[in-house]
């Protein structure tokens, strides 16, 4: 049944990319929930590197940004069953028609429908709007009172890496090598030990970001400016072997030719960074060929996976809340941004709402 909220103001604040990757705050009138929606008030929302990837320029498939939010349920629209006013709550922003030939593949990311649906107006809002398709999907994910408001925020990007290892079929026991340690790498590799991987190195230029791998377990971290430290380390820790996996965590188009070099006979590397538009791969096709890798990207995430990371946060088979370096309200988001662009300063960087301040 739907709930209408009359002392809703007539307009909310949200943050929106204008030409020329600026981020400015900008008015918009009040959203009102149509049958089977849900508008929620943001309480957190982190900024992603594709965010970033937007302002510079490097990711154009989408002006849309904010895709990490978290906050509770403002307003139902009538029919809305399982969820009430007031529920803290994970939003997915994409979700899959679930009955085309691609999802009966379980190719759930790369339907036709799954880059067409998002929040309105996105998540970097003081109230956003799921559609009823998100709320079909179960896109709006209860969140455990276990899990903290920025913890939340982390479990879009945690979903994609296990959207990742399930594409990949990882293995307990396995060797990861995570090409850039930042946002997404950290998570990478906390997720990989949460999975039973036996060593984890990674490469790195940030000293701030090298100390949050040390804390987050890594077994190695090399500065990749060391010319051969990284294939001198692989080798030293896997008798000279390789590793069974090698994780492409950052845009910079040397980590994937670079990353073919350290894999294993039969080994895979993933690519889970958005890379730069136009970058071109170049490889040793033929040593590619006689060792058999697998070279296997992964884009996004689908709601079994966000919910596999909520899980596991609730049971502390995972811990995330630390990598939240910096809190911004969203009044401040430009700071925020500016912020975030800066991998000597932050490792994630969460943008506050209005319903931040009930937890």
């Amino acid at each position: 049944m739907a709930t209408p909220n009359p002392q809703s103001g007539s307009t909310i604040k949200y943050g929106r990319l204008d030409t020329g990757g600026r981020i400015t705050l900008a008015d918009l009138p009040a959203l009102r929930p149509l049958p089977g929606e849900v508008v929620v008030k943001m309480a957190a929302c982190g900024i992603c590197g594709t965010d970033l990837e937007k302002v510079t320029g490097g990711y154009t498939a989408s002006s849309k940004i904010g895709h990490e939010p978290v906050g509770r349920i403002d307003e139902l629209g009538e029919g809305v069953e399982g969820l009430q006013k007031g529920d803290r709550v994970f939003v997915h922003h994409h979700v899959s028609c679930g009955s085309c030939e691609t999802c009966a593949k379980e190719n759930y990311t790369v339907c036709t429908e799954y880059s067409k649906t998002n929040l309105e107006p996105g998540g970097f809002a003081e109230k956003f709007k799921a559609s009823a398709t998100h709320v079909r999907a179960g896109a709006v994910l209860k969140l455990d009172n276990r899990v903290s408001w920025e913890e939340g925020t982390l479990l879009e990007p945690a979903g994609c890496v296990f959207s990742a290892a399930r594409r990949v079929d990882f293995k307990p026991n396995s060797t990861v090598f995570i090409y850039g340690l930042g946002g997404v790498g950290l998570l990478w590799t906390r997720i990989a030990r949460a999975l039973g991987a036996s060593w984890i190195g990674g490469a790195e230029i940030s000293p701030l970001r090298q100390k949050a791998a040390h804390a987050s377990g890594i077994d190695a971290v090399v500065d990749p400016r060391d010319e051969g430290s990284i294939e001198r380390v692989v080798r030293a820790a896997t008798a000279g072997r390789g590793v069974d996996l090698a994780v492409i965590a950052t845009s910079h188009p040397s980590a994937a030719p670079a990353s073919l070099e350290i894999v294993c006979k039969g080994g895979k590397v993933n690519s889970f960074a958005v890379p730069v538009k136009g970058s071109q791969l170049q490889i040793d096709h033929q040593r590619f060929y006689l060792s058999e890798l697998s070279l296997i990207s992964s884009y996004a995430t689908t709601e079994r996976d966000i919910v596999q990371a909520h899980d596991m946060l609730v049971n502390g088979r995972l811990v995330l809340k630390d990598l939240v370096s910096h809190r911004f309200p969203l009044r401040e988001i430009e700071a925020a941004f500016d912020r975030a662009k800066r991998p000597d300063e932050a490792l994630r960087v969460v943008v506050t709402g209005p319903a931040f301040d009930g937890e």
